[in-house]
């Protein structure tokens, strides 16, 4: 039995790019749909949900951050690759800030674009009916299935976006290791060691309304002042 090729959603408003990314990528057995606004990206996407969603930063009418916002609120696990032509850590950060997997900075070379793409659809896998399911990460009262890019926990199941997926795997690599911010933006985010950290932390945040029994107080993913973070799957204190 043959899989449906995946679905991918090109949202640029530079003609001569959109034309070359949708040739490109169905040469590579994709199925494109080219959105040249916001508006028209986010009606595309309420008509057909894509397996992966290449997004410039820089739209006319609604930008690429907003887009990616809304998308992420309606299925927050579709791969989403941003695009951007300015190098600024600012930019990356806003553009992950909203919900954001991966990044490349115009302008950029074809193939490290598609191999962005393949390796961010094989990660998510949930486009391919063989996807397996694979043992469960527990910790507390938490299970988290990272292959399937989600959680089910106390509050009820969570949906994980390919970077909180990834960030999790981190900390339960190197759990009772303390993990610098840097340390994080550079393996986990692909930031400059020096990028601004407030996303970050907000980030974690984030994993402790999910996780933690009291996010107030978190026994899991823990502050290490000065330093960073440690992640344990017991009780703590931090």
């Amino acid at each position: 039995m043959t899989c449906e090729p995946a679905h991918v959603l090109v949202v640029e408003d530079e003609p001569h790019i959109a034309v070359g990314l949708r040739f490109n990528l169905e040469a590579e057995g994709y199925r494109v749909t080219v959105a040249g606004t916001g508006e028209e990206a986010l009606e595309r996407w309420d008509r057909q949900r894509a397996d992966l969603v290449v997004l410039d930063v820089m739209l006319p009418g609604i930008d690429g951050v907003e887009v990616c916002r809304r998308i992420r609120r309606d299925d927050p696990r579709v791969p989403v690759l941003m695009l951007t032509a300015r190098s600024e850590a600012e930019d990356r950060v806003a553009g992950l800030a909203s919900g954001a997997d991966d990044y490349l900075t115009k302008p950029f070379h074809l193939d490290e674009l598609l191999l962005r793409i393949r390796g961010m659809l094989r990660r998510s896998a949930w486009y391919r009916p063989e996807r397996r399911s694979g043992d469960p990460y527990r910790f507390g009262d938490n299970q988290v299935f990272l292959d399937q890019h989600r959680a089910v926990t106390p509050r009820g199941e969570v949906a994980l976006t390919d970077l909180e997926a990834r960030t999790l795997r981190v900390f339960f690599e190197r759990e009772g290791r303390v993990l610098s911010r840097a340390e994080l933006l550079e393996t986990v985010w692909h930031l400059p060691a020096d990028a601004e950290t407030r996303t970050l932390d907000n980030f974690v945040v984030r994993l402790r309304r999910y996780f933690e029994p009291d996010p107030a107080r978190p026994v899991h993913f823990l502050t290490v002042r000065g330093r960073g973070y440690r992640f344990q799957a017991g009780n703590g204190q931090g």
